[in-house]
């Protein structure tokens, strides 16, 4: 099942996308679920088309955390070695947008980069999740964007402002349940120019891996989400252009640059 969150007349809700085609295309209806879809919910049966509604981030969690260098590739070509252990870090509910908002270049970078992210949202409160029970504890997927600030995280230490700035990271359109994560396709293009593609299959530790490590340390709560690293391919973003994220499965995240301010 497809769950978007989406607001219509000033309120917000989540839903049930059915129908075949894109946000853009049209033919898909949202039909209203009656309260939150982390537990038992119930569908409404009250439908309206995508068209008419603002999609919002499918989740806005408590916290993102993202991992670093997940990829082989992508560690080589930024000139890094495959760390020995995964390489975690946060990025900010103040950062999270969805599919159509804009991602605002920050005014304290001149490099602003891609990165195309399959994203796992978290569905119960976890804590130490055995390896036998991940799949317990996953919600759905979505697809996401760890826009970086290259240059800033190049010449500081953190990583806290080159990736945790208002509007860094785009999720969306909406949240996956019913997926095999292992062999997806991921790509990003801008302007319709294909940058990255890879597959989460050359993932370096897997989903299961990665909970499991972050959750040794903290809990997660629903709607909290991991991001599991980028595949190579990553590149520059101007102002004016169009970045899209696909991941097979799931659809397409779309995000146009902006000057801030």
């Amino acid at each position: 099942m497809r769950i978007a969150r989406f607001s219509i007349d000033g309120n917000v809700a989540f839903g049930a996308v059915e129908g075949e085609g894109t946000v853009e295309s049209g033919g898909l209806v949202l039909d209203i679920i009656k309260g939150i879809p982390y537990t038992d919910f119930e569908l409404s049966g009250t439908k309206v088309p995508l068209s008419k509604v603002r999609l919002l981030p499918p989740v806005l969690p408590n916290k993102v955390v993202a991992i670093g260098r997940n990829y082989a590739e992508h560690a080589k070509e930024l000139g890094n070695e495959v760390p020995e252990v995964p390489v975690a870090f946060f990025k900010p509910t103040t950062s999270v947008v969805g599919s159509g908002d804009a991602i605002e270049f920050p005014s304290f970078s001149s490099e602003l980069h891609h990165e195309a992210e399959l994203a796992v949202v978290i569905g119960r409160m976890c804590r130490e999740v055995p390896r036998e029970r991940v799949k317990d504890v996953i919600f759905g997927y979505t697809c996401a964007n760890d826009v970086t600030a290259r240059d800033v995280q190049k010449r500081e230490a953190q990583w806290a402002r080159a990736k945790g700035f208002d509007t860094s990271c785009p999720l969306g359109p909406w949240v996956e349940t019913d997926l095999d994560p292992s062999d997806l396709a991921i790509q990003a293009t801008v302007n319709g120019e294909q940058r990255q593609l890879g597959r989460t299959s050359d993932m370096i530790r897997s989903i299961e891996d990665l909970v499991v490590h972050i959750t040794e340390a903290m809990t997660l709560l629903p709607g909290d989400v991991i991001l599991t690293g980028t595949p190579a391919g990553v590149g520059p973003l101007t102002v004016g252009d169009e970045v899209a994220v696909t991941i097979e499965g799931i659809g397409t995240l779309t995000n146009r640059v902006i000057k801030r301010g």
